[in-house]
């Protein structure tokens, strides 16, 4: 009786922990399923300031570049240069040398360019490097979506100040042609000044050269009066 006591509590020991090793080992496939795999490491790039003066204004960049610095920009491009010219030395080498992951850093949205239309130009380049756009005092981060969100709503101003000049442009032509206004310079002679033009120079009364110095026209000009003065003629 005791060696059978003692074969059925040994049966019953090697079940009990077979049915422990099953339950651990099924427990841990569960808990292995559950993990996820490890997402791609963001690219880390460097902060790239921008500061800009007018030319000729008395102001320097130093208030910009320490704020700048301050952010944690590493490398800064200053120039003197107007903000609504484009071809700028610095802002253009700053925008060659964009990475992926990189982001340009501005004191003041202006600072970029005086004009929207340039400024969201700018934006589309540095979008396109795959890099990230912030001005500091407008608070403007392209790199979070509220930010993203912000130079989208500009863009779409920008878009209906556009639509809205066209439309009052075709309406004031609209009006003028109308009321019998055609659009272009005014003519700078008039018929009868044509005229005299013309008949002087074909009875030879005044050369070409005279006409053309008399009322401070071209002689081409001079030369096409005379040229449709004799196809008008009968």
């Amino acid at each position: 009786m005791g060696g059978f006591a003692s074969n059925g509590s040994l049966r019953l020991g090697r079940g009990r922990l077979k049915a422990a090793a099953k339950t651990t080992a099924a427990g841990g496939r569960r808990k292995s399923s559950l993990v996820k795999p490890s997402s791609k490491p963001a690219i880390a790039g460097m902060l790239l300031g921008y500061a800009r003066v007018s030319k000729g204004d008395e102001q320097s960049n130093a208030l910009q570049a320490k704020a700048l610095k301050a952010a944690g920009c590493r490398r800064l491009f200053e120039e003197a240069a107007s903000g609504g010219r484009w071809d700028r030395p610095e802002l253009q080498r700053m925008l060659e040398q964009l990475r992926e992951g990189d982001t340009v850093v501005v004191w003041k949205l202006d600072r970029l360019s005086r004009s929207l239309k340039d400024v969201l130009h700018i934006m589309e380049r540095i979008a396109a490097a795959g890099a990230g756009f912030r001005s500091l005092t407008e608070s403007i981060d392209t790199t979070t979506a509220g930010g993203r969100m912000m130079m989208q709503m500009v863009g779409s101003f920008a878009e209906f100040e556009r639509a809205m000049i066209r439309e009052r442009t075709s309406a004031g032509i609209a009006v003028a042609r109308a009321e019998g206004r055609i659009g272009g310079r005014r003519k700078k002679l008039d018929a009868a000044k044509r005229k005299e033009i013309a008949e002087s120079v074909i009875t030879g009364r005044k050369s070409g050269a005279d006409m053309a110095r008399l009322y401070n026209i071209s002689q081409p000009t001079v030369s096409r009066i005379v040229a449709q003065h004799r196809t008008l003629a009968p």
